[in-house]
């Protein structure tokens, strides 16, 4: 599994996970169906609480990404990830103000922002 924590990080080790398996989703490393590996073996390999990945995996449960079955295992969504609605387009803009703020505050061209933007998006989609 490609998952690396930052145990120094300020971000939440759950977040990490959470953040790197829907990246791996987006990058088309993990295909719809693919399986991941149980709570307790991923715990293991990364050195992290089993609640820890329960907490992560509940996340990406209920977003849509991933389905957990009590014989099968944890999968990714058949179906794929979850398309874009309205909600989930309004809580990206939630979630994006403060960055876009602050980037404004710090004189940050709005070009320069885009750039930015599409920069990681192409990372995601390898048309970089």
């Amino acid at each position: 599994m490609f998952i690396e924590i930052n145990f120094e990080a300020e971000q939440p080790i759950y977040s990490q996970i959470v953040h790197q398996i829907i990246g791996g989703i987006a990058r088309n490393d993990l295909s719809a169906g693919e399986s991941l590996p149980s709570v307790r073996a991923l715990a293991a390999d990364i050195g992290v609480n089993l609640h820890t990945v329960n907490k992560a995996y509940q996340q990406l449960k209920q977003d849509g990404y991933i389905i957990i079955h009590r014989r099968k295992g944890v999968t990714v969504h058949p179906d794929g990830p979850p398309i874009a609605d309205e909600a989930f387009i309004e809580s990206l803009k939630a979630e994006l103000m403060p960055k876009v703020a602050e980037a404004a505050c710090r004189n940050l061209q709005q070009e320069e922002l885009m750039e930015i933007v599409r920069d990681i998006y192409n990372s995601f989609r390898g048309t970089e």
